[in-house]
């Protein structure tokens, strides 16, 4: 009697530290909370960082004018073929690509007629309106298109299609960027899902908790080119990871000799 005893009484506190509160599981989560010293930024001073472009980015520009279609041609780089070489010839599979300009170490690309610019550092639109300006020496009333061209953020751990994802919009955030993955894992952890990004001065590493309802005014919550988002696994995923792989059978074991033992007892 005092073995079944235990044995409840065991199950109900297993039950009891398997419960798991909605603020642990739910995203965006109300609460009354002040944040403390170990804050990473100043919610109520910061504002959404805008993309900046960086070394090794590469981007399409491209130049047109309603005015003077036809002196354009000089300002844009050959569009280049997509194919399979096959007996020697190419052979197109896809649309042509447009050829891209690789921001070098210097933070400077090499643009015709206006040569070497320093790009490092401006946004897209910075940087449209710096050619527009220049370019009107050359062509009438110049229109610039920029975008860049390899926008990639990586997303690995407790998600349930880890890997990295090329995308065409430049402005995404850190949920969307965890759905482009699958979501999170029941097994990862919500509350301290690490963002990495490249910087000037270095990698800057920020945890960020998806329960917090004021991660929206995270600068981070905004993902820039080339972030790397990781999912931490949380307590039992971890500990489950050091169980020795015939832990369930032992279990099994244990469990037909616990009712054995009941019957003999009987």
């Amino acid at each position: 009697m005092r073995l079944i005893k235990a044995i409840l009484l065991l199950f109900l506190v297993v039950n009891l530290v398997s419960c798991i509160s909605r603020k642990e599981m739910a995203y965006f989560y109300e609460s009354e909370k002040t944040l403390d010293s170990l804050t990473l930024f100043d919610l109520e001073q910061v504002e959404r960082s805008q993309l900046r472009i960086k070394a090794n980015d590469q981007l399409n520009i491209l130049v047109s004018s309603s005015e003077n279609p036809a002196a354009v041609s000089s300002f844009n780089l050959p569009v280049a073929s997509v194919g399979n070489i096959l007996d020697g010839d190419m052979q197109p599979t896809g649309q042509p690509k447009l050829q891209t300009y690789l921001v070098d170490q210097k933070g400077t690309i090499s643009f015709p007629v206006l040569g070497e610019i320093d790009v490092e550092g401006m946004t897209r639109n910075e940087l449209r309106l710096y050619m527009e300006r220049e370019l009107a020496k050359y062509i009438k009333k110049p229109m610039v298109n920029v975008r860049l061209a390899n926008f990639q953020i990586s997303v690995l751990g407790e998600v349930l299609k880890p890997g990295t994802f090329p995308l065409s919009d430049e402005y995404i955030s850190l949920p969307k960027a965890l759905g482009l993955a699958g979501d999170l894992t029941i097994y990862g952890r919500r509350d301290n899902v690490l963002v990495l990004r490249e910087e000037a001065d270095g990698i800057k590493k920020v945890y960020l908790d998806l329960t917090d309802n004021e991660i929206v005014n995270s600068p981070y919550y905004y993902l820039q080119q080339n972030d790397v988002v990781y999912v931490e696994p949380n307590g039992p995923q971890r500990q489950s990871a050091s169980y020795n792989r015939n832990a369930s059978i032992y279990i099994s074991i244990a469990s037909v000799l616990v009712s054995l033992a009941v019957l003999i007892s009987r």
